[in-house]
C-alpha cells in the first residue's frame, strides 16, 4: 500500500511539474507574441508616417511648381498704344562765314622799309668811326716801356741736405807693409745711405790736427802710403763722409816712421 502511494505521490508530482513547464512555456510565447506585435505595429507607424511626409512633400513641390509657372507667364495686354508723333527734321546749320582780314596798308610797310634802311645807315657811320680812331691810335709812337730791373743772375744758395738716419765708420781699418811704404784697407760700413766716400787722414807722434792726405770715392776701399823717413811714428784714420755733413772715423792705429 505504502509503495502504491508513492507512485501515486510521484505521478501527482510529475503532473504538477508538466502544469507549471506548461505555464512558462505559455507565459513565455505570450510574453514573445506581444512583443512582435508591439514591433509589427511600430514598424506600420513608422511606414505610415514616411508616406504621409512623402506625400506632404510632394504636394509642396507642386505648388511650388505652379507659382513658379504662373510667375513666368508672359501677361499680353490688350489695350491699343498709342502712335508716335513723328519727329519733325532739323534744319541744316548755315557754316559760318570767315571774317576778312583787313589787308596792311601800304603806308605802314614804307615806314617800316624807311626805319631798317636809317637804322643799317647809322650803324655803319659808328663802325666806320670806330675803325678810324683805332686806326689813328696805332699811328701814334707808343713810348716804350721802362726796363724792370731783371732778376739777379747769381744762384742762390743751395738747401741744405736732408740729414741721414744712420751714420756707421769703416770697419777692419788696417795697414799691409809694402816695398814703398803701406797699403791702407778697410771695408765699408753697413749704412750706406747718403754716403759720399772717404777722407784717408794722418797725423805725426799722435799729436796736432790731423791732415787728409787723399778723398777717396765709395767704391774704393785701398790708399797707398809712401814712407819718407824712419825717425818718429805716424797714426792713421779713415773716415766715412755723407752729404750732410756728418763723419765717423774708423779706429786709429800706428805705425813707426814717417808717411806722407
Amino acid at each position: 500500500m505504502a509503495v502504491k502511494k508513492k507512485r501515486a505521490a510521484k505521478r501527482v508530482a510529475k503532473k504538477a511539474s508538466a502544469k507549471r513547464t506548461v505555464k512558462k512555456t505559455a507565459k513565455r510565447t505570450v510574453k514573445k507574441t506581444a512583443k512582435r506585435v508591439v514591433k509589427k505595429s511600430a514598424a506600420k507607424k513608422r511606414v505610415t508616417k514616411k508616406r504621409v511626409a512623402k506625400k506632404s512633400t510632394a504636394k509642396r513641390t507642386v505648388k511650388k511648381a505652379a507659382v513658379r509657372s504662373a510667375g513666368s507667364r508672359v501677361v499680353v495686354s490688350t489695350t491699343p498704344v498709342a502712335p508716335v508723333a513723328p519727329v519733325a527734321p532739323v534744319a541744316p546749320v548755315a557754316p559760318v562765314a570767315p571774317k576778312p582780314v583787313a589787308a596792311p596798308k601800304q603806308t605802314t610797310s614804307n615806314r617800316v622799309v624807311f626805319l631798317v634802311v636809317a637804322g643799317i645807315v647809322i650803324l655803319a657811320a659808328i663802325v666806320w668811326s670806330n675803325s678810324s680812331s683805332d686806326s689813328d691810335d696805332a699811328a701814334k709812337p707808343t713810348p716804350s716801356a721802362s726796363a724792370e730791373p731783371s732778376e739777379s743772375a747769381t744762384a742762390e744758395p743751395s738747401e741744405s741736405a736732408a740729414p741721414v738716419a744712420a751714420v756707421e765708420a769703416p770697419s777692419k781699418f788696417v795697414g799691409l807693409k809694402t816695398a814703398d811704404g803701406l797699403k791702407l784697407r778697410w771695408i765699408a760700413p753697413m749704412a750706406s745711405d747718403g754716403l759720399t766716400g772717404y777722407n784717408v787722414e794722418i797725423r805725426a807722434n799722435g799729436a796736432g790736427d790731423w791732415s787728409v792726405i787723399a778723398t777717396v770715392p765709395t767704391d774704393q776701399l785701398t790708399q797707398d802710403v809712401a814712407k819718407s823717413g824712419d825717425s818718429g811714428w805716424t797714426q792713421f784714420r779713415v773716415t766715412s763722409v755723407y752729404s750732410d755733413g756728418q763723419m765717423a772715423s774708423a779706429t786709429v792705429f800706428g805705425i813707426p816712421g814717417e808717411f806722407k
